[in-house]
């Protein structure tokens, strides 16, 4: 069974080393972006940032998570083999993005990617007919049409709400597997599913008329954001001690961040599809919302794809934590202020929070003892 981890681990840090290539890149394009001068590169990545990091990096990971789902749901291992192959061409679309080969290549392998995660999650589904499942289908769906209108040439402000969307549907599911008894009351089926239809009908609704539909989808945001206030069991684990705390405290600001996403697509709408008005926008959300969802399932998720591994609760953790939230709240102050010098150091220890985060992960990885065999 040792030897079988092992072999599973193996097989898997590629992938892993695929999201994580993409992630260091992604930062090293979002200090570029805040206005800070760094060494040239032989391909120029700033304008790649948004796609290396919702695709590249949260693409595969979230690919690789769920391919290790399936293999787990289904009779035998070969059976779900073909599941890897999703997050191999979300890896692989991203790093030929960073060679500087030509652009349709690899966005072409990420849209074929946003096409095998939508299979990967109807296959569950069938093995599975669960409510949690059909939030992520969605999510893997707007992932898909996103990358594809950014594959046939539309600016990627139009591709990037439905990232989005596929990042905050694939958590809601998550967060309704993981505490699904806090959330099974009628009440709490209903105000999301509301919640959820008000900010997937933006989709649509913002190819044809760009602002309104982001105005809706940020009603729906908020909407998000108040119901997971009122139903996630964090509202009882934020009282217990040790890891499960973090989790609460990472999610309670999460779902905060998500309200002022929200709050800011509403007001703004698609009037601003660049400037320091757009990064309040976009980064609310991705680094204040997702980003704190990232910090607190990592010490769940990450044994889960790397058999093999547990991760051990540090206090530590608060650091990377604390950090990122009051980065993310000198660089939004700043945006809306207009300081480019606030905004710059915002970005700076926003990056620096990351980084921590995966230090602090890497400080805690102990490999599991094989269970002990049952005497004969």
């Amino acid at each position: 069974m040792h030897k079988v981890s092992e072999n599973r681990m193996a097989n898997r840090l590629p992938l892993m080393a695929l999201a994580g290539v993409s992630l260091l890149a992604a930062l090293w394009a979002a200090l570029v972006r805040a206005g800070w001068t760094l060494p040239a590169l032989p391909v120029p990545i700033a304008a790649q940032h948004g796609s290396l990091m919702i695709s590249g990096f949260l693409g595969t990971l979230i690919s690789l998570e769920r391919a290790v789902a399936l293999a787990a749901s289904v009779k035998t291992e070969k059976e779900g083999r073909w599941s890897y192959l999703v997050p191999l061409l979300s890896g692989l679309g991203a790093i030929l993005l960073l060679l500087g080969l030509p652009k349709e290549i690899g966005r072409a392998l990420i849209t074929l990617a946003g096409v095998g995660l939508v299979l990967i999650f109807i296959r569950i589904y069938q093995i599975h007919p669960v409510e949690h499942v059909v939030p992520m289908i969605v999510g893997a769906l707007l992932w898909l049409v996103g990358s594809a209108l950014w594959l046939f040439g539309a600016s990627i402000a139009y591709a990037v709400p439905w990232w989005a969307g596929f990042l905050i549907l694939t958590i809601a599911g998550e967060r309704l597997e993981l505490a699904r008894v806090m959330m099974a009351g009628k009440v709490s089926r209903t105000t999301f599913l509301i919640a959820s239809v008000i900010f997937v009908a933006g989709m649509p609704i913002s190819l044809f008329a760009f602002d309104f539909g982001l105005r809706m989808s940020g009603v729906g945001l908020i909407a998000l954001g108040l119901w997971a206030l009122r139903f996630d069991i964090t509202r009882r684990t934020i009282r217990h001690k040790g890891l499960t705390r973090f989790i609460a405290s990472c999610l309670m600001p999460g779902y905060f961040w998500l309200i002022v996403g929200g709050g800011l697509w509403a007001v703004y709408g698609g009037g601003y599809t660049s400037g320091v008005i757009y990064d309040a926008m976009l980064h609310s959300v991705f680094l204040g919302f997702v980003m704190s969802m990232i910090f607190g399932h990592a010490p769940i998720i990450l044994p889960a794809v790397l058999s093999g591994i547990e991760i051990t609760y540090r206090p530590a953790f608060y650091a990377h934590l604390g950090l990122l939230h009051l980065s993310l709240i000198l660089r939004v102050t700043a945006d809306l202020i207009g300081s480019p010098t606030l905004r710059m150091w915002g970005g700076m220890f926003n990056v620096i929070a990351v980084l921590i985060f995966l230090a602090n992960m890497a400080r805690s990885v102990r490999r599991q003892e094989p269970a002990p065999r049952a005497a004969s």
